[in-house]
């Protein structure tokens, strides 16, 4: 164990050499808040471009100014919850700065969800406000004045598992500023960096870039849905992109310019081939980071490093270790305390094992998503990396279905490549030369396109 804590803190050298006292940079990255943060970028660069949205854009200094006006105009009281489920707007973001500047804390939903997914969160959060809609409210500003600290509750954020009911997680200010600021630490990030994405505001991974726009007085082009043609155009201009897997995946043809310095990928791991794609459409790999909505950012490849099929070392702050079983447990300030055991420790429910070439974590699954098969514990993901090691296989996602002889069976279902033949003998041969008996797929389909949550993961209940 004590070998996982040194692997942990040489990560942090990795990804900060020139920092004397990682220690003391990370605890001193928590201090503030995060409007209390844009609203001393507003006060530097009050006339910086914080947001593009469509066609309508918004200087930092008018965006603290208009969550000013909405903190004014919310009538809630330190502590309050908000539920946030509108369209994004830029009136979006001043509603979201508002609740924070007056000291509530922000439950952000999908507006997409139906009235009686709404209903769940409303019981979940017991709300003091549900806003559904937004429109610039024509109160003054409330003068500047912190309601909040460090160690206050900002976010409600819920997880977006595909099975069981979600869980809401209680978020401060302390835990979200380690989580991003570290992350963009080891990303270098600076004041002149343009971020593109078009990933939502209610999911942490769209949230941190804003986020990251604020604290750094950097500029952020958002695009309120994902359209390929339109996230690449947007990345002429960027010299930072965030983005899923299956949205690497969708984007053809080559940006103009070499403007971007870094291409984030997240939420979930990229196959070989989507890696390989991004990095011929962009001009980059993407780097991978891994983390969850409870302990925020937690690994992430080293930016000066070579491609490779990991999720990166832990990040400043971040010390991992392995369960017995393979189990990610967490530890540091970024982690919610909520969900902390008496041992100090969070446990993921996701399975890792190190890399033996790189040393870096690769991530096999999850503890839920474990296949038992004549009594033997096969990880979905280590088979569908077999399969996605086909070159006519453009994706791959593994499940176990419900079988007398063998208990679960490994079921495969693939997406092929334009014009590939499918012809599952073909595949199951070839996972063979791969995988011991017991973990090869006894049943492979094919698909036109895999089920997924909105933030990319695969939703195996869909499959089965």
């Amino acid at each position: 164990m004590d070998s996982m804590l040194e692997w942990s803190r040489a990560a942090w050298r990795r990804h900060l050499p020139n920092v004397p006292d990682i220690n003391a940079f990370v605890r001193e990255l928590g201090d503030g808040t995060i409007h209390g943060l844009a609203h001393a970028t507003a006060i530097a660069s009050p006339d910086k471009v914080a947001v593009r949205l469509g066609h309508e854009v918004i200087t930092h200094g008018e965006l603290d100014s208009l969550g000013g006006r909405h903190a004014a105009s919310l009538g809630i009281s330190p502590g309050d919850r908000v539920l946030l489920a509108a369209p994004v707007s830029l009136s979006w973001l001043g509603a979201y700065l508002g609740i924070l500047r007056a000291g509530g804390i922000a439950v952000l939903a999908n507006p997409a969800y139906t009235q009686a997914e709404l209903e769940g969160i409303v019981k979940a959060a017991a709300p003091a406000l549900v806003l559904r809609e937004i429109s610039r409210p024509d109160a003054e500003p409330q003068p500047w004045n912190e309601h909040a600290a460090p160690d206050s509750v900002a976010l409600l954020a819920f997880t977006s598992g595909t099975t069981g009911k979600p869980k809401g997680v209680p978020l401060t200010h302390r835990n979200l500023l380690i989580s991003i600021r570290a992350a963009m630490a080891a990303w270098r990030w600076k004041r002149y960096d343009r971020l593109v994405h078009a990933l939502p505001l209610f999911h942490q991974h769209g949230l941190g870039g804003l986020h990251a726009t604020l604290i750094a007085g950097s500029s952020l082009h958002l695009l309120p849905r994902f359209e390929p043609e339109e996230l690449l155009r947007a990345a002429e201009k960027a010299t930072v992109l965030f983005a899923v897997p299956t949205m690497y995946q969708r984007l053809e043809g080559k940006p103009a310019g070499d403007r971007l310095r870094l291409c984030v990928s997240g939420s979930a791991p990229p196959s070989r081939a989507v890696a390989r794609h991004a990095e011929e459409v962009l001009g980059r790999a993407p780097l991978v980071r891994y983390g969850t909505t409870e302990s925020g950012l937690d690994t992430s490849q080293v930016i000066s490093d070579p491609p490779a099929d990991t999720v990166g070392i832990p990040l400043p702050g971040v010390e991992l270790r392995l369960g017995e079983d393979g189990e990610i447990q967490l530890r540091g300030p970024q982690v919610a305390a909520a969900f902390v055991e008496s041992d100090g420790w969070f446990r993921t429910g996701d399975i890792g094992r190190l890399d033996e070439a790189t040393g870096h974590l690769v991530i096999d699954g999850r503890t839920k998503e474990m296949i038992i098969t004549g009594g033997m514990k096969v990880y979905p993901r280590e088979v569908e990396v077999a399969l996605e090691a086909h070159p006519d296989v453009a994706e791959a996602a593994v499940a176990g279905l419900a079988n007398e002889r063998w208990g679960e069976q490994v079921t495969a279902w693939v997406v092929m490549r334009p014009g590939a033949p499918f012809d599952a003998g073909r595949l199951i041969e070839h996972a063979s030369t791969l995988l011991a008996p017991y973990k090869r797929p006894k049943e492979i389909k094919r698909m036109e396109s895999l089920p997924r949550n909105h933030v990319g993961k695969i939703d195996r209940r869909g499959l089965r």
